[in-house]
């Protein structure tokens, strides 16, 4: 591990928190046994680097990430685990942002915001859309697990820089 490596790790933990660091672990290592998932090395580092980032990166940013540890790690395998672990629900694809996957560990709700100039996704909560109400012609048809809102327009940065 480089020495930005570790002072990155130190910013994310007082970023996030020690104990909030340590929960998402402990779930991630919960969700693996029950659903049967080997904790390997390579899955703890992709699923790590993904809490570690304040983005949402695609595979092929966390793939950059991992291959530093795991030299002979493909892109295919950080996909398909990434793929595995939003099946089983350690983490969440963010839907339409663009022309690749990107990847959300935070499982709590909450809704997205896609810059249509630089790609870069914001979280943002609002109650109003946790709570929106489901038509009732889908309420007959499916089972809504799941409400999310993505919006999308120019953010902040790339405003000003129009101006």
């Amino acid at each position: 591990m480089t020495n930005r490596s570790k002072y990155y790790i130190v910013f994310v933990i007082m970023k996030l928190g020690k104990k909030e660091l340590e929960k998402k672990l402990s779930i991630f290592k919960d969700i693996c046994y029950r659903e049967g998932l080997k904790i390997t090395p390579q899955r703890l580092a992709i699923y790590k680097e993904l809490i570690y980032s304040f983005e949402h990166p695609s595979a092929s940013n966390l793939y950059e990430k991992v291959k530093k540890y795991f030299s002979n790690i493909s892109l295919d395998t950080v996909n398909r685990t990434l793929l595995t672990f939003n099946r089983i629900g350690i983490i969440r694809v963010v839907e339409g942002s663009g022309n690749s996957k990107r990847y959300d560990s935070k499982l709590e709700p909450h809704h997205h915001f896609r810059c249509v100039r630089c790609n870069r996704i914001i979280d943002f909560y609002n109650k109003e859309y946790d709570d929106i109400e489901i038509p009732a012609e889908f309420k007959a048809k499916f089972i809504v697990t799941t409400k999310r809102i993505n919006l999308e327009g120019v953010c902040n940065k790339c405003r000003v820089q129009v101006k």
